[in-house]
This record gives structure tokens, C-alpha cells and sequence, in this order.
């Protein structure tokens, strides 16, 4: 998955502004906070990486973060597939019927991406912790 990024600037919009740039194995998996985040993984039957989600509870919703499909594979619809994996796992943990999600606003594949998934542009009660994103909706 470290391969699918090959900026700072794309590590960053994907990540957040705490990643690190460039890249280390070690960095990547701490950056990740694999042992705090609830992470899925999106294989095909050769178990070969496509996608990549995190959930966590954010302001009692169950919160998806750090979505991404491999670059050889998108365009396929595979981003539902992860979600409603990550959905269908978050709002039982959580015990919730609301779903958000933070993208940028010049992600517009992402944004229609999440549209067509039934997610709404909403008003975040804090302040956005990136400039430049939009707070993404979804009830139950």
C-alpha cells in the first residue's frame, strides 16, 4: 500500500497531517495507528491488496477514515464494497445509525464517490481539523 503514494502531498490528503513523508515501513505502520484504529483490508481471492479503510468513533458516529483503493483497480465500484464492510462493523461496535466521513474538497472522484453512497455535505460542530475538506453525513 505505500507504493499507491508518492508524495507528501498525496500522503497527507490521504492520511492526515501527521504522516510522514517520505515513507518507512516503520513510520507507515505508526502513522497508521494499527493498534489503536479498527483497519480493513478489501482483497481479491489471490489476497492481493485493492483497498483500505479505518473506522473509529468520532462525536458518538462511527467515523471512516483513510479510504483508498489501489490505483490499478479504481474506477470498479470497489469503494462500497469497502465501506459497507466498514459501516456494517462500525455501527454495531459503536452501536449507531450515523456514518461520517471527512474529504477534501478537490477529491471530487472521492466526493461523488461517497454522494452516490448516500453520504450528504454537513456542517462539522468543531472546527475542521483540515483546511480545504468537507464533513460527510450518513443516517440510518
Amino acid at each position: 500500500m505505500m507504493t499507491w503514494f508518492t508524495s507528501d502531498q498525496q500522503i497527507t490528503s490521504w492520511g492526515g497531517p501527521g504522516f510522514r513523508f517520505p515513507l518507512s515501513i516503520h513510520s507507515f505502520k505508526e502513522d497508521l495507528k494499527l493498534s489503536e484504529l479498527d483497519s480493513f483490508a478489501l482483497t481479491d481471492q489471490s489476497n492481493r491488496l485493492l483497498g483500505f479503510g479505518q473506522c473509529y468513533e468520532r462525536l458518538s458516529r462511527c467515523h471512516l477514515g483513510r479510504l483508498v483503493i489501489n490505483p490499478a483497480h479504481r474506477g470498479r465500484g470497489l469503494i462500497a464494497q469497502l465501506m459497507t464492510q466498514l459501516i456494517t462493523f462500525g455501527r454495531e461496535k459503536f452501536d449507531t445509525n450515523e456514518v461520517s466521513l471527512f474529504v477534501l474538497n478537490d477529491n471530487h472522484s472521492a466526493l461523488s464517490a461517497y454522494q452516490n453512497f448516500g453520504f450528504s455535505i454537513e456542517q462539522y460542530p468543531e472546527v475542521l481539523p483540515l483546511e480545504n475538506c468537507s464533513y460527510m453525513l450518513k443516517t440510518y
